[in-house]
């Protein structure tokens, strides 16, 4: 069962089946960048921990880092980005960023849901 967690950063983590899980960012954060023109992304085989920096993500208004939501492998990096970074603009939850093995599936118990999510961004404006 397909289940998505997202953080303080407005990265999400969509979980979809034997520990393996997107990551990308929000619908939210893609609205607040604009026009995404570069995305860094790590390579296939790179492990992050919890809370690391993964890469970044570059608009016409702005650069942020990337920050991973849960410790894990990387398995899979979306290389449409690399030609089309506006993807990201187009379709948020679509256009993950990479593809994870989660390492520590416990560790999802800290993000926050859909609601605490939302109920987030509205206290964060």
């Amino acid at each position: 069962m397909e289940k998505i967690y997202y953080t303080p950063t407005h990265e999400y983590l969509r979980v979809v089946e034997n520990d393996e899980a997107y990551v990308g960012i929000t619908d939210y954060a893609q609205h607040a960048l604009g026009n995404v023109v570069y995305v860094d992304m790590p390579e296939v085989g790179d492990e992050f921990s919890e809370g690391d920096d993964f890469g970044a993500i570059e608009s016409v208004k702005a650069a942020s880092d990337l920050i991973i939501p849960a410790s894990g492998e990387v398995i899979e990096v979306n290389e449409a980005l690399t030609d089309n970074p506006r993807l990201i603009n187009e379709n948020a939850m679509e256009a993950w960023i990479i593809k994870i093995k989660l390492t520590d599936p416990a560790e999802l118990d800290s993000l926050m849901d859909l609601d605490a999510y939302n109920q987030y961004v509205e206290s964060e404006q």
